[in-house]
């Protein structure tokens, strides 16, 4: 069990309403979605694609070689919708709180591909699934829910992922020197240490079958780690 976080503590600044004020600000393109760094997208999709692969190995695909249902959980305006999960997906839901970014999922090829599936205009926590998922994406998002708000958020993934299916977290880690949270307050999202996201990982009843961190990016940059969880 995941304690509530003292006032003290960098989860605790986490203001939804902030977030939402920040993103809302944002252009829906992926500029927008990469914070300046839209160069670093055919790497990051690369290294998702060869992360699912790995995966892949480790499950024997379902015929005819793809998953029957995805959902990429804060999935901004698709660009990990449409580079990854439509490669491994038959149908590919999304949960966005951003009602402008899910227009843009909702316009996207991957509706002419008829692989869209629902777009859900909601926070995660408050997120209610009514589908069961063979593979559940979370992508630079983890970070705006508090560490409460992210264990109870994982128990939910825990009943909806299918047997034998994945809930892959890809986020940024913390390279604080004492090995501390780091807080941002433009954005209003917490950056995770590694031993942290491990700690709510076990919190949630959930296990870490495999883990990498994601290569290329440019130096100077925060390292991003790819964590493959399963049902503990």
């Amino acid at each position: 069990m995941v304690s509530p976080s003292s006032p003290s503590e960098p989860d605790a600044q986490i203001s939804q309403a902030d977030a939402l004020t920040y993103w809302n600000s944002i252009p829906a393109t992926v500029d927008g979605m990469l914070g300046g760094y839209p160069h670093i997208s055919r790497v990051d999709i690369r290294g998702s694609l060869n992360f699912v692969e790995k995966l892949r190995r480790l499950h024997a695909f379902p015929a005819p070689g793809m998953w029957s249902r995805g959902v990429d959980c804060g999935a901004g305006i698709g660009r990990v919708t449409a580079g990854v999960l439509s490669k491994v997906c038959g149908i590919i839901d999304v949960v966005e709180p951003v009602d402008r970014f899910a227009k843009e999922v909702r316009v996207a090829k991957l509706a002419g591909e008829g692989k869209a599936g629902e777009v859900y205009i909601a926070a995660l926590q408050d997120w209610t699934p009514v589908e069961k998922y063979d593979l559940l994406w979370h992508q630079w998002c983890l970070g705006h829910l508090t560490d409460t708000e992210m264990c109870r958020y994982l128990k939910k993934c825990r009943e909806i992922v299918k047997e034998g299916g994945w809930i892959v977290v890809k986020e940024n880690m913390s390279t604080d020197p004492e090995g501390k949270d780091i807080f941002d307050e433009v954005d209003s999202s917490v950056t995770r240490t590694d031993t942290k996201f491990r700690v709510l990982f076990e919190g949630a009843g959930l296990k870490i079958v495999k883990t990498e961190v994601q290569t290329g990016f440019p130096k100077g940059l925060l390292p991003v780690r790819f964590y493959a969880l399963q049902q503990g």
